[in-house]
């Protein structure tokens, strides 16, 4: 076997693992659903039956529990595997560490960010939107949750060997997921506005292509000052 057809196979096997790992506990990719659906149908019951201002409000609203919801599993990605000290014999394989980051943050957004986008037409029903809105809303989590993943990979890099790290993620990774809330969303209320979501969508896979290039280097550099 090639070494490139073997560094392939650990990337796959990176990614089975970690989706193993998450059905067994299945109980973190539901908390993560529940806390969105709570957050997501708390925001109608606060405002009440006005149908015009809940259509206005929903973009932004359903962007925000998607977003809070992600952040609860970012600190995951390493932290069990550095714990148990899996991440150390992960990281001595023939695969360079950005693409173990890779490999990880892919099967991290399949557990949770694939998951939220795919629940989040329902929601958006209690919404009132409209399919056709709520179509562009999907897609736009489509594209912004692996954002999400991403990003967070370089906080949950960042924090991996300090305590209270959930709380230090939190505050390291909201202001630099703030341009995919705000394009997220924006593109959604451009869309109701009569408005094209070409710009948005461009800006948002723009985005999503740095975030593949550069986002796993830099988790990389931060996991292996915390293993050393």
């Amino acid at each position: 076997m090639s070494q490139s057809a073997s560094g392939f196979a650990i990337f796959q096997g990176v990614i089975a693992r970690d989706l193993r790992l998450a059905l067994r506990r299945k109980s973190d990719s539901l908390a993560v659903l529940i806390f969105f659906a709570v957050v997501a149908s708390l925001f109608p019951l606060g405002i009440g039956p006005e149908q015009n201002l809940l259509m206005q409000i929903a973009p932004g609203m359903l962007w925000i529990a998607a977003l809070l919801a992600a952040m609860l599993s970012l600190h995951k990605i390493f932290s069990e595997d550095f714990i148990d000290g899996s991440l150390d014999q992960i990281a001595l394989t023939a695969l360079p560490l950005p693409l173990v980051v890779l490999a990880k943050t892919i099967a991290h957004w399949m557990s949770s960010g694939l998951l939220l986008a795919l629940i989040s037409p329902i929601l958006a029903l209690q919404f009132n939107l409209p399919m056709d809105t709520v179509g562009v809303l999907f897609l736009s989590l489509l594209l912004g949750t692996p954002l999400l993943s991403l990003i967070g990979s370089i906080g949950a890099g960042l924090t991996l060997a300090s305590r209270g790290g959930g709380t230090l993620l939190a505050l390291i990774i909201l202001p630099l997921v703030t341009p995919v809330l705000i394009f997220g969303a924006g593109a959604v209320e451009s869309y109701q506005s009569g408005l094209g979501v070409a710009a948005h969508f461009s800006l948002l896979g723009a985005m999503l292509a740095i975030a593949l290039f550069l986002a796993p280097f830099a988790s990389a550099a931060s996991i292996r000052i915390a293993l050393e």
